[in-house]
């Protein structure tokens, strides 16, 4: 019996789940926009208030350039939501076939962490929706913490459950091969930690009470550390092995794992300094944040560097992006796009502007956030691009059934 395959998409991943996440990502690079181009005196982040307080005061760059961060968020935004959902669809039905249980047996079984990764990136994607469409929202968003620290716990809860599963077959069967974990693959889980990190320390730098705040920074800071020892760990196991087998062409694009990463690690690490600074009188200055970040920035260039070595060298580029050929692992390039274009804004406004090297708004700073505006351009191509590839129809692909 031959089941037909209308498009690459039907034939299911779990790492599908990576085309929500890079959706929400772009989301958040829009947001960048509102959050460093538009006054929000007294607050960390802008809300509904302060952007249609900028729309009525500006002239038409300005409006022109909140149209554009609105239309792209809701954009971007209904993107996350629409694939999430169609994820969590295809990932029940999936579950009841023999690939789940194949995966279970293997090194890929880490895949299933693109699953909580996925959620809490829309969790997110909901508070920057919320910040941007809701009016009043700031009045009420003391009430907002609890349960989204809740939400984020039972979130990681689920990837401990799923990196557990998958440690303890490890640690007590074997069966890891490390001749086959020449990639970064195995950082996936370091990656989804580290989301419900950043996640949970968000009440830590934007909470006006104590205890939240300090809730936040403790709960935080335990995925942070968790997602740092297994990041360390998969980087060791997965440099190993590239050195002794070379790169899999299909899973090259891990390579770039670490920018993301290193991008939410950064980002978290910003909203405890804040919490600290505002109930712990532990201050931390413009200098500090500037090294922090240029060091953090450095580390990315140079994992950017080495992928796109690699991906060169292997020609993925003209197979995967602009070629016939299809791998859902291409989806893994969206993130550090995204990542680095986050932390270049970072970088730029609360690095250097803040530590006074450069003037807001000045020739010198538009010409850096180019950089960002072009890697944010170029991220959103490749989001087209793929989606066109794996979700339109394909004739003549066929399949046959397990049946």
């Amino acid at each position: 019996m031959q089941k037909s395959i209308f498009r690459p998409a039907d034939n299911y991943s779990p790492l599908y789940f990576l085309v929500s996440l890079g959706a929400g990502g772009l989301t958040v690079t829009f947001f960048m926009w509102l959050m460093h181009w538009i006054p929000h005196p007294g607050r960390s982040v802008p809300v509904f208030e302060d952007i249609l307080q900028a729309f009525g005061s500006g002239d038409f760059i300005i409006r022109g350039m909140i149209l554009s961060a609105v239309a792209g968020i809701l954009y971007y935004a209904f993107l996350n939501l629409k694939y999430l959902f169609w994820n969590l669809i295809n990932f029940r039905r999936w579950k009841k076939t023999e690939a789940y249980s194949q995966l279970h047996a293997g090194n890929a079984e880490t895949q299933l962490m693109a699953l909580p990764l996925a959620l809490a990136m829309t969790v997110n994607v909901l508070f920057v929706l919320g910040m941007v469409l809701v009016p009043g929202l700031w009045s009420v968003v003391e009430y907002l913490f609890p349960p989204a620290i809740i939400v984020f716990l039972l979130i990681g809860i689920l990837a401990f459950r799923q990196f557990g599963n998958f440690l303890g077959r490890v640690l007590t069967q074997g069966g890891f091969l490390c001749a086959g974990n020449n990639s970064f693959a195995q950082a996936l889980p370091a990656f989804a930690l580290a989301m419900v990190g950043v996640g949970l320390a968000a009440p830590a730098g934007l909470s006006s009470v104590p205890f939240i705040a300090g809730v936040g920074l403790v709960l935080s800071t335990f995925f942070f550390v968790s997602a740092v020892l297994i990041a360390v760990i998969a980087l060791f196991l997965g440099f190993r092995a590239l050195l002794e087998q070379g790169a899999n062409i299909e899973t090259a694009p891990t390579l770039s794992i670490f920018i993301p990463v290193l991008t939410i690690l950064g980002i978290l690490g910003l909203r405890q300094s804040h919490g600290l600074n505002e109930h712990f009188a532990l201050v931390s200055s413009a200098a500090d944040r500037l090294m922090t970040l240029s060091q953090f920035l450095s580390a990315q260039l140079l994992f950017a560097l080495l992928t796109g070595l690699v991906l060169l060298r292997l020609g993925y580029f003209g197979r995967f992006i602009l070629g016939r050929d299809v791998s859902v692992g291409s989806y893994a390039l969206v993130c550090p796009g995204v990542a680095l274009v986050v932390m270049i804004q970072f970088w730029l406004n609360r690095g250097m502007v803040d530590a006074e090297l450069l003037t807001k708004f000045s020739f010198a700073y538009w010409v850096l956030s180019a950089f960002a505006l072009a890697l944010q351009a170029a991220t959103m191509w490749l989001v087209a691009k793929l989606n066109g590839k794996h979700f339109k129809g394909s004739k003549g692909k066929t399949e046959l059934s397990k049946a």
